[in-house]
């Protein structure tokens, strides 16, 4: 019982599975019909259509489905008859699929591959009065499962269809009909070609206006198949959508859409299903009303389509050296006609050609692809020469409340600056543009970064564009060189200031020429002296802190001991403003109040002598150094591999340590035994605490591990006598074999041996060693046949898979080369055929195994001193 419920639960999932993935998209409309039967209604048809995917399986499209409608003022649900209180939507007309209406493909010409693709789609409707609502209704179909294998979007993602009727504040009446996208299906043929995909709509309100987006399509919510009967409210949650995919870049690739036509278009992704949802954002005279949306996945097919691109037209008024650029698809061959009159030789093969035009003008360029064939496309292009063109502008002006003057310093060397095209960047209107050549402005406020374009052309068509961000203050800017200063008594000092406009220095005492920028003062006790600045009635006031002190006051930093070498920052407690240390010579600046300093000796006295105008005083400060301690880690050596060696490390310090310590014998010692199994680099690092440098020093030993030698002597082998036999070994840098006999040379690795009757087998040892004399053995067997050269078959095997004689196979011995060995049964049928020496038959015919027989063997080659061999027999099968 429990496996027919199993087998039961795994039908009811996939058929559920299978039913719910055959819809690939879906869109919900409305359509106004007039007055409802009650009054302050609208009475509408709803009507939602469902595409389907006949190539890629799944259930037909229902004969109904059910959608929820909901009140937006409240959220609640329109009570419908069918279940959970939601509306039965009925095919239109009843029963018209199967089979359904074909969706129409636009297909390319002169594609290659091209996909075939068999798309229908189902229209589903009803009639509803609906009461009329502030904020309208939301009507809504839920399926649980999109297609798996969507390339944007994760498996098991389900789709909501879903429309919005706009209410009474955005429509009064609500008579409102929604926008209807188009059925054609563009073929998308896979990267690098570029595609254009139609999401666009029409509208049958007058007065309507519509903008066209990309958005994310919605999920599923709680659906569990395609007939799912209880659709949820708003909002919608957005599917899933995988990296580096999103809702604006459904292809990946940063193709967009035109938000006037609807048009998506851009560089086509890799071959693959997307979901692709747009959003059509309905205007009416000017004012948003509703959004609707359509839901469909795209395919993006295995094909090309041949088209010719070249980069856009353009003026250039850099030079004459003209780059040409071309992004085309399908293109086999390039020609470029570069439109110059003076010569034939305007022309190239390339697909990213150069060309330099010997004078200024206006050119018409060809590019075509395929030239010739029948998949042959063209493009023009015009290109204007005319170098020397630079745009420039200067502006005065500080104050918001003031105008702000403009100057264009554009030079043109071709032609002559025929337009402008100013953007003054004040946020606070858009009516800040002009078009004179030299215009004046006044901002509505402060502000800072303030982008001014000015966009500029000549008679030559050249045109350019140059942005300068500004400043608007609210009170004339200010410029002080420093807002607080130290003299000492007596002396004086110039205060400095910048900026446009009148200058007011206050208090008026122990100061010269108080209305200039730059008075001088010398005020006998710290004083504040306050600006004032007036450009054109915008005033702006500042000060600045004189302070006044008796002398200069200085203490240096305390003695103190280092390790020689390293670096010690000087210091100063002080009012002082200027600055010189002595000696100078290890300082990295002898005047700052702390320079670094590096001392070139046991001990070292700096002298520091810090100033205030005409007033000074002077200190020192005594550094100690202290040498650091000596590590020595001991030279870098080798080890062959699963070999142990010493370290030998030294020092003078108190104490050391070892890093890492894996694989050492006693990290505690200076000269540790080391069993690394790769190459390690160990650090030896000292410390002495008792000196005065408690510093650690560092030295490291790499200890170089040889790899594990792999020797292979050669496979065991047989040989008749007097057969020279020549051996390949490998795995080393030196070779040894021993014994040496019948060898030519037993210290190579490809000897000859030669073998007299006096033998009959000789087991190799050979020793191989790497380049740091690291060794390693293999070992080999040679037997010795006291025959002429011979191939030796047996009379009889059985193949019954015991592992003992399950296959007859030829075995040569002194033969150079086995020509063939064939099988026969007794109709003379070929059985086995082999070249290969001990490649032998296992008694099956196509895998099937053959009876207790005789079979005739035939076998023909060629020995090791070149001669013809030939032998036949027979032999049984025994089961």
């Amino acid at each position: 019982m429990k496996r027919v419920l199993l087998i039961s639960a795994v039908l009811l999932l996939s058929c559920f599975n299978l039913f719910a993935a055959h819809i690939i998209g879906g869109e919900m409309r409305y359509t106004y019909l007039g007055p409802g039967a009650s009054p302050n209604t609208s009475s509408y048809r709803i009507v939602m259509l469902l595409f389907r995917d006949r190539g890629g399986g799944g259930a037909a499209l229902a004969n109904s489905y059910v959608i929820g409608i909901y009140n937006n003022d409240n959220g609640q649900k329109v009570i419908g008859p069918s279940a959970n209180g939601n509306w039965d939507i009925l095919q239109d007309p009843p029963g018209q699929c199967p089979p359904c209406t074909p969706v129409p493909i636009l297909l390319p010409t002169c594609i290659t591959n091209p996909p075939a693709l068999d798309y229908e789609y189902a229209t589903y409707s009803m009639v509803i009065d609906l009461p009329h609502t502030s904020t309208g209704y939301t009507i809504a179909y839920q399926t649980c499962c999109r297609v798996n294998g969507i390339m944007n979007v994760g498996n098991s993602t389900g789709a909501t269809y879903s429309c919005v009727i706009p209410g009474t504040n955005a429509v009064p009446g609500m008579t409102d009909s929604s926008p209807q996208f188009g059925l054609p299906v563009n073929v998308i043929c896979q990267s690098p070609a570029t595609f254009s995909l139609n999401f666009s709509a029409s509208d049958q309100n007058s007065g309507d206006s519509l903008s066209y987006r990309l958005c994310n399509a919605y999920n599923g919510g709680a659906a569990i198949d395609a007939g799912f009967n209880n659709p949820a409210p708003p909002p919608y949650g957005s599917v899933n959508y995988l990296f580096p995919y999103t809702a604006a870049d459904p292809f990946g690739t940063g193709a967009g859409i035109n938000s006037q036509t609807g048009i998506i278009s851009g560089n086509a992704p890799g071959a693959g299903k997307y979901v692709v949802c747009v959003c059509v954002d309905v205007y009416r005279n000017g004012v948003y009303i509703t959004t609707h949306r359509k839901d469909l996945i795209v395919q993006v097919s295995d094909c090309q389509i041949p088209v010719a691109q070249a980069m856009p037209s353009f003026v250039t008024c850099d030079g004459f050296n003209i780059q040409f650029s071309e992004s085309s698809t399908g293109a086999q061959t390039y020609f470029w006609d570069f439109g110059d009159p003076t010569t034939l030789a305007d022309t190239s093969n390339l697909p990213n050609p150069t060309y330099v035009y010997t004078d200024t003008g206006l050119y018409r360029v060809k590019f075509v692809i395929n030239r010739g064939t029948s998949c042959a496309d063209s493009t023009f292009r015009t290109v204007g020469v005319y170098p020397g063109f630079f745009p420039g502008f200067t502006h005065t002006g500080s104050c918001f409340t003031n105008p702000f003057q403009f100057n264009d310093t554009t030079n043109t060397s071709y032609g002559f600056v025929d337009s402008w095209s100013w953007n003054f960047g004040d946020p606070s209107t858009l009516g800040d543009t002009s078009h004179i050549q030299n215009p004046s402005w006044t901002y509505a406020a402060p502000g800072t970064n303030i982008p001014v374009t000015l966009i500029v052309t000549n008679s030559k068509g050249c045109i350019d564009t140059t942005t300068t961000n500004i400043t608007v203050f609210d009170k004339p800017p200010i410029a002080l060189a420093f807002r607080d200063t130290l003299i000492c008594r007596n002396d004086a000092v110039q205060l400095s200031a910048s900026g446009t406009g009148s200058w007011t220095w206050t208090p008026n005492t122990n100061i010269s020429n108080p209305n200039s920028a730059n008075p001088t003062v010398n005020p006998t006790s710290t004083t504040w002296y306050f600006v004032q600045l007036n450009d054109a009635g915008c005033v702006n006031r500042d000060s600045v802190q004189v302070r006044v002190v008796p002398n200069v006051s200085l203490q240096a930093r305390s003695d103190t001991t280092i390790c020689f070498g390293d670096s010690v920052q000087l210091s100063a407690n002080t009012n002082g403003l200027s600055f010189q240390w002595t000696p100078a010579v290890t300082l990295n600046d002898p005047t700052i109040v702390n320079p670094i300093a590096t001392p070139d000796q046991p001990s070292i006295t700096y002298q520091v002598t810090a100033t205030i105008g005409s007033c000074s005083a002077t200190d020192d400060v005594t550094i100690n150094t202290v040498p650091y301690p000596l590590a020595l880690a001991g030279p870098d050596d080798t080890a062959c591999y699963n070999t142990p060696i010493q370290l030998n490390a030294s020092h003078d310090g108190t104490s050391f340590t070892w890093s890492p310590t894996i694989y050492l014998s006693n990290p505690n010692v200076l000269n540790p035994i080391v069993n690394a199994p790769r190459t390690t680099r160990y650090i030896f690092t000292v410390r002495d605490t008792l000196s005065g440098c408690p510093k650690p020093v560092s030295d490291t030993v790499t200890v170089v591990v040889m790899s594990k030698l792999r020797p292979f002597a050669g496979r065991d082998t047989t040989v008749v006598i007097y057969q020279p036999l020549q051996f390949n070994a490998s795995g080393g840098v030196t070779y040894f074999w021993t014994p040496s006999t019948g060898l030519n040379d037993p210290n190579i690795p490809d000897p000859v041996g030669i073998y007299g009757p006096e033998i009959d087998s000789v087991r190799y040892k050979l020793i191989v060693s790497d380049a740091a004399g690291c060794p390693d053995s293999a070992f080999v067997t040679v037997r010795v046949f006291k025959t002429v050269p011979s191939i030796f078959v047996p009379t009889a095997f059985t193949p019954n898979g015991d592992g003992l004689n399950d296959v007859v196979r030829p075995i040569g011995v002194g033969i150079q080369k086995i020509n063939y060995f064939s099988i026969y049964n007794r109709w003379g049928q070929l059985v086995f055929r082999t070249s290969t020496n001990f490649h032998g038959w296992d008694g099956k015919i196509n895998g099937r195994e053959q009876g207790s027989a005789v079979f005739v063997w035939i076998v023909s080659a060629i020995d090791y001193l070149g001669k013809k061999y030939f032998a036949k027999g027979t032999v049984t099968l025994i089961r």
